[in-house]
């Protein structure tokens, strides 16, 4: 049926002024209509919306425990993957030029994301093989200029895994789910690596002790 669509969002247009009012909620629940929280003006900034989990503003960066131990390796998968191209990412390298690392991992010397420009999309979220970058829910970050003031820097952007599990505890479960079950499998070791004790020798099969059968 053309414009089935557009009859389904009137009527949840309708409920929702409808239940804008008291009498209309009134009429709603006598007629068995499932009701709504209605149109309802917030007295910003005196009260403030309670957003879902999943609503996201600009991204940040999760590190683990102290500040120096970011996820962040450098990749600059989010980097290249960016619609925009907001994110720039510099690797600290020594003076060879080989990469430098704390924690046993490389980290960025420099992690910039231009906010005036970022649009929110969270592929950069998607796309990080380290699930070091996440999407915060601060959105008030007006600015005056449109310049140095919108561009963030790695220090404005770290924030700890603490703060990831309070403002989204499903997802961040998820997440530490995820690198518990890689941390076990890179800590497990291989199958048949495991070392004999000294003075032993390993046991043969039973093919490889059997004796061989006599010449016809």
């Amino acid at each position: 049926m053309i414009g089935k669509g557009v009859l389904k969002g009137m009527w949840v247009t309708l409920l929702e002024f409808i239940g804008t009012y008291p009498l209309g909620r009134w009429v709603l629940r006598v007629l068995g209509v499932q009701g709504t929280s209605g149109l309802v003006t917030i007295q910003y900034p005196d009260a403030k919306q309670q957003h879902p989990e999943r609503f996201r503003y600009f991204p940040f960066l999760v590190y683990d425990d102290t500040p120096d131990n970011l996820r962040c390796v450098a990749c600059k998968i989010c980097e290249q993957e960016c619609p925009p191209k907001c994110i720039f990412i510099e690797p600290a390298r020594d003076e060879q030029g080989r990469p430098l690392k704390v924690h046993g991992r490389p980290f960025p010397k420099t992690f910039d994301i231009d906010t005036s420009i970022c649009m929110q999309c969270r592929i950069c979220v998607d796309v990080c093989p380290f699930d070091a970058i996440e999407m915060d829910k601060v959105y008030e970050m007006a600015s005056a200029g449109r310049d140095e003031e919108m561009l963030y820097n790695k220090d404005q952007l770290l924030k700890s895994n603490e703060y990831f599990k309070g403002i989204r505890p499903v997802e961040a479960a998820g997440v530490d789910a995820r690198l518990a079950a890689k941390a076990k499998k890179v800590a497990s070791p291989a199958a048949g690596d495991t070392p004999s004790p000294a003075g032993t020798v390993p046991a043969r099969s039973p093919a490889a002790t059997a004796p061989n059968p006599p010449a016809a």
